[in-house]
This record gives C-alpha cells, structure tokens and sequence, in this order.
C-alpha cells in the first residue's frame, strides 16, 4: 500500500539509517576495488581542512564526519572541519587556499569569479530548499509572502543566492527595507539559520529561506516550541530552469521529517564536494575513495536517509568540472 503521506509519483525514501547502509554496503561492494591503498607517512598532507558551514545545519555535520575520515583512514595526517556561513564562504577558503575541501550549493559553485580554480570531487547529497513559516502565520504559499518579512540567509550562503532566485521566479519584488514591505513586495533580511529560527519564532520574520539536508537538526529542534510549517516550493521549478538551466530538482521532504509537518515538495540543487584544482592528484584519489568505500561513515545523524553517497550519483556534479584525478578514479573504478 502507498503511504499516503507521500503525494503520487513518488515512492518513499528509506527511513531508517540501517537500511541505508545496507545498500551502500551492497552497492558499492560489487562496484569497487579494495578500499584506500596504502600511503606511507611521507606522501600525506600534514594537514586538510575542510570547509562546513553554520552550526546546527547539514554542512557542518557533513564536513566534521568528512574530517574525521580523512583523518582515520591516512588520507591526511591530520583533518578538521571549520564552521563558516555555507556556501560562498567555502568556495572563497577554497580561493584563498585556507581550505582543501568544502561543502557547497552547485548554483553557487556555478556562478562564482575564479571558478577555474575550483574542481569537484563529487555530488555528496541532494540539498532541499526549506522556506519555513509559523503554522499560525496563515501564509500558505509563497505568493502569500507579499507585504511580509523574510530571512534569505546570511551572506556568504548558498541561500542568499537561492532564495531571491525563488522570491524572484515567484514575481514577488524585495527590498531590504526596515519598514513595512509595500504591496507586492517582501522585506528580505540577511539572517542565517540560527538567528532566522530566533527571529521566526520572536515573530520579528515571517519566513525563513534555509537549504540543507532534511532533517535539519535546528529546525527540528525549533518544532519543539512553536508549531511550523513548510511551504511547496516546487510550482517555481519551470520558471528556475528557464532562468538557470537544469541545476534545480523538484524534491520531496518526507512526512515525519519535523515533528506535525507532513510531506511537501520543493526545489533541490546538488551538494557538492570541491577542492582546488591545483590539490595533489594522490590526495583528491584518496578522497574519492574515501567517499564510496566508507559511504556509512559520512551519513549525519541527523539524516532519514534521504540523502546519502552513491556510485551511480557521485559524478553528477551539475557542469562543474571534476578535479582530473577525481575523474581518473571514477573511470578506474568503473573498470
């Protein structure tokens, strides 16, 4: 029988983090060579940095376990993952050469000065675009955003550039205006996840525009003091491709995902691992394999499952160019 909390078309995602390792065990066994290789002392970096994102969101829980394994594993001598405000703060660590690897939205990665510089080393996981209002705001969709304040995220996240994207696509003009929005317009004000979630619930903002992965530890935490709803973005999609091509998913967030929300479709956009093209080819090789051999150990716990590694996935990296030694392990493991 079809769950009905998931709207036709669409078969449920795998709840629960077993089965979800079951598969990655299952599939990639068959696909690959025996895991890491050896590395002596000698040919490691002392030291990788990864590139995360704010406290309490998908990005930096991702790079914390990415970290870690690198570490484990000898990829690096030593790994720490280090907090920033999401995407375009990566990519510009990744620049200034503060960082060997970072999280980050593929319409960002897309569109950024320097991106010659920037390679991928793949499509980590699906990230959903959450546009979150209180249940008693009587906002329904996001026309209903006309005349109200929203957070759009920080500067230097991938929501700051998604979210007007969206506002936009919806014909809905913004200004940073502190006063009241004018008709038809929205108040857009640059607040990240944290500080967003405070003011939704103050009710200081109408709506809070945040992209990660679903659950998102903080905004499931919020659900525990004010009862909150999630917007379908999804109608918006036709009108994203049109204006930016085909970077942009219709996706599902699963019922159950935050406690009284039930499922919602809305837009998603590929989470990508980068690096700089100029990182050592044995170190970005190790690195891939990292991420298909040891896939279980990179799972949040935060997550339902909904986004995960996987061999047929990890090279869609959205028309930013694999790293050349990413593409050659690829190819090697594909036999």
């Amino acid at each position: 029988m079809r769950d009905p909390g998931i709207p036709d078309g669409l078969s449920a995602p795998p709840p629960r983090r077993s089965v979800l390792k079951s598969a990655l065990a299952v599939g990639l066994a068959a696909w690959l060579p025996p895991a890491l290789g050896s590395c002596t002392a000698g040919d490691r970096p002392d030291l990788l940095t990864v590139a995360g994102g704010e406290p309490g969101g998908f990005y930096l829980e991702f790079s914390t376990l990415l970290a870690a394994a690198l570490e484990r594993h000898g990829v690096a001598r030593h790994a720490r993952a280090v907090p920033t405000g999401g995407s375009l703060d990566n990519l510009a660590e990744l620049r200034a050469g503060r960082a060997a690897f970072a999280v980050a939205l593929a319409d960002a990665a897309g569109q950024q000065p320097g991106g010659a510089e920037i390679a991928a080393v793949g499509k980590v996981y699906e990230n959903y675009v959450h546009c979150v209002v209180r249940r008693d705001s009587g906002v329904r969709d996001i026309a209903g955003l006309a005349g109200r304040r929203v957070a759009v995220g920080q500067p230097g996240s991938g929501t700051s550039i998604t979210a007007p994207r969206l506002l936009e696509a919806a014909g809905l003009a913004t200004s940073p205006d502190a006063g009241t929005p004018a008709p038809g317009t929205t108040a857009v004000e640059n607040l990240g996840l944290n500080d967003g979630i405070s003011a939704l619930k103050a009710g200081t903002v109408d709506a809070l525009f945040w992209s990660g992965g679903v659950p998102t530890a903080a905004i499931a935490a919020a659900t525990q003091e004010v009862a909150l709803a999630l917007l379908d973005l999804s109608p918006l999609l036709p009108e994203l491709r049109r204006r930016y091509g085909g970077v942009y998913d219709r996706v599902l967030v699963p019922d159950g995902s935050y406690p009284g929300v039930p499922a919602v479709w809305t837009v998603g956009a590929p989470n990508l691992l980068l690096c700089r093209r100029d990182l050592d080819g044995p170190t970005v090789e190790r690195t891939v394999q990292l991420l298909v051999h040891n896939a279980g150990e990179l799972i949040p716990q935060s997550t339902l499952g909904v986004q995960f590694l996987s061999a047929e996935t990890l090279i869609n990296t959205a028309g930013v160019p694999l790293h050349p030694a990413a593409a050659d392990a690829y190819r090697a493991l594909h036999g």
